[in-house]
């Protein structure tokens, strides 16, 4: 932290905490004692009326404020909850960032403004699944992106028994349902993909630097995961069609209207419409609705889903051939 900062820090801890030793200033910044002094003095020689107390600390002279921001309750009360957000899902570094912004957007607001954006902040909340971040590649990640360094990735992809090396010219980090992805360019596959964080077994930093390009555009990245793909039709019974909306995989393409002349209409289910990547991508997705779910084509798919659901039974037949109670 430079000077500059620390003295605006300074300010702002004897506005929101009232009166402090220089010791506990010391500890904050962590500087020496004898440097929290020339800070006081520092201060003093720009017209900040601050009073000293022996045995007791520093304090502001009664009456004296920073400025406000022109922040509402409501503005205050989102800014508090979105560092909140941030700073559960980020590594130890922006952590400690984040909850400096957070005492510094306390530290500038009037005691009773303080209270009122407490009120309005317990009464929304975000929920999640999200584990705190600790894990170094983070940290790794972010760097990268910062110095526009080559990263090394040893990624072990879904359904593939071993990792595999890639290059990777990264760009940003993402934070989608609950997990850290990657997005950049790769070499390997000379296109933008994203990399799960918690699927990288080991990640470097390359001595290799690069420039940013045409190649470096991630608009439209998942539109180009699925597109030019076999397409794989599905229809799901009404008493799950909710919950089916609720949480769609990302190659979902489109949802129809059933053409099954055979149903009356208004009892006509969609059918639901995914890009084909990969026969067990779209099996892991489907198999939990269970006999909820029926899939229309490829016929090939509709078969393996037979052979899966079997395969199921087998497995659990000597508890199948258990009569109930």
């Amino acid at each position: 932290m430079n000077r500059t900062d620390r003295l605006l820090g300074i300010l702002l801890e004897l506005q929101a905490r009232g009166e402090l030793r220089a010791e506990d200033l010391a500890a904050t910044f962590e500087v020496s004692v004898r440097t929290i002094y020339r800070d006081v003095e520092a201060l003093c020689e720009t017209g900040v009326p601050v009073v000293a107390t022996p045995g007791k600390g520093y304090r502001l002279m009664e009456g004296y404020f920073l400025p406000p921001l022109s922040f509402t309750a409501d503005e205050a009360a989102l800014l508090a909850l979105g560092g909140e957000l941030v700073r559960d899902r980020v590594d130890p570094l922006l952590r400690q960032a984040a909850d400096e912004a957070l005492r510094k957007l306390a530290s500038v607001l009037p005691p009773e403004r303080r209270a009122e954006v407490e009120r309005r902040r317990q009464g929304l909340m975000f929920g999640s699944l999200a584990r705190p971040a600790t894990d170094r590649r983070l940290v790794l990640a972010r760097r990268a992106i910062e110095e526009r360094r080559v990263a090394r990735l040893l990624y072990h992809a879904r359904r593939r028994e071993q990792p595999e090396p890639r290059e990777v010219e990264p760009i940003r980090l993402l934070h989608l349902t609950d997990a850290w992805y990657l997005a950049g360019y790769c070499r390997l596959r000379q296109d933008s993909r994203l990399f799960r964080l918690d699927r990288v077994d080991r990640l470097e930093l390359l001595d290799e630097r690069f420039e940013l390009g045409e190649r470096h555009a991630l608009t439209g990245t998942a539109a180009r995961d699925v597109a030019g793909y076999p397409e794989a039709r599905v229809r799901f019974d009404r008493s799950v069609l909710r919950w089916v909306r609720e949480r769609q995989p990302f190659f979902l393409l489109r949802e129809e209207r059933s053409e099954d002349a055979s149903q009356g209409s208004a009892k006509r289910e969609p059918v639901f419409v995914y890009a084909l990547r990969d026969e067990a991508e779209l099996l892991a997705w489907l198999l939990p609705w269970g006999q909820a779910v029926e899939v229309l084509s490829p016929p090939a798919l509709r078969a393996r889903l037979a052979d899966e659901a079997r395969a199921i039974l087998e497995r659990h037949a000597e508890a199948a051939a258990i009569p109930a109670t």
